[in-house]
């Protein structure tokens, strides 16, 4: 009876391993896994969705390659592996910016005034070096609710 279980354990653990083997071959690192020599990491920003965007609300879609959005700071997550951080999203060129560490694919900005825009997005270690970065740029066009420079009333 034991002597049956065992054939049939390893008949059952044969082909996981082999398979195993076979996928690992092509697969890139592991996030559990320390990578040494790191590509350099990459941001990809889309123009904003034009749908939302006549509506009033820009939304930005990006992606990174060779780096991870999550919310780690400070000099002791520095060393992570795979490398990770955070955005630095700033509009039209203003000395502040905010960060953010949501990962969710896409940077949404509500409430800016009809005409150009500038956004820029960086990807930024967890001490808040910036690696890289990408701006877009956009109109947002007038709504109809949107009030007028006229005053309402003359005094």
């Amino acid at each position: 009876m034991i002597r049956a279980i065992l054939i049939a354990a390893l008949a059952f653990a044969s082909p996981a391993t082999v398979g195993a083997q076979s996928t690992e071959a092509g697969r890139e690192a592991s996030q559990f896994v320390p990578i040494e020599n790191e590509p350099p990491a990459e941001l990809f920003v889309d123009p904003p969705l034009a749908g939302p965007l006549a509506r009033g609300a820009t939304i930005i879609p990006y992606r990174t390659r060779n780096f991870r959005i999550l919310p780690i700071f400070g000099a002791a997550a520095v060393d992570v592996s795979p490398r990770a951080g955070h955005l630095h999203v700033s509009v039209d060129d203003l000395p502040w910016r905010w960060a953010d560490a949501g990962d969710n694919g896409a940077v949404v900005v509500n409430g800016l005034p009809a005409g150009p825009h500038k956004i820029l997005i960086e990807l930024a270690t967890p001490e808040h070096e910036v690696l890289t970065g990408k701006s877009v740029t956009f109109v947002v066009p007038a709504s109809k609710s949107e009030p007028s420079d006229k005053p309402l009333h003359d005094h």
